[in-house]
């Protein structure tokens, strides 16, 4: 779940993506796993889900790349753009963080490789 403030907006990257109205430092936690907001599914359970919401579930969530759960976050985290130069770290396991100053209105961006299972696979095979 987000702890900052963000709102979804069209993004230069693909589609909607997530912004935040104010100015963050370097360093500030942006994001949190919360139970209560964030969902984790495991491979059996997505697959009870009828289509088309089993490939719309796929869709928006990512597979953790720690415990191969998949992923939804239950708030605007789930717009969030891949980016080769992302301004967000989601290195850590339940947390991401600004890697520099962001400024009010700029997208925030991460790369899907640090910390989705499925990208991080999906890359090496192309490499």
């Amino acid at each position: 779940m987000f702890v900052v403030p963000t709102y979804l907006a069209p993004s230069r990257v693909h589609g909607i993506g997530v912004f935040t109205p104010f100015p963050l430092a370097e360093g500030t936690v942006l994001w949190k796993f919360n139970p209560e907001v964030d969902w984790e599914i495991t491979s059996a359970e997505l697959e009870l889900f009828p289509e088309p919401y089993r490939e719309k579930l796929r869709a928006f969530c990512y597979i953790d790349d720690e415990t191969f759960l998949h992923v939804l976050c239950g708030d605007n985290a789930r717009y969030m753009n891949h980016s080769e130069a992302p301004n967000c770290d989601d290195k850590g396991p339940l947390h991401t963080i600004a890697l520099r100053a962001i400024e009010a209105h700029e997208e925030l961006t991460c790369d899907y490789r640090s910390f989705d299972a499925e990208s991080a696979d999906k890359a090496q095979a192309l490499y």
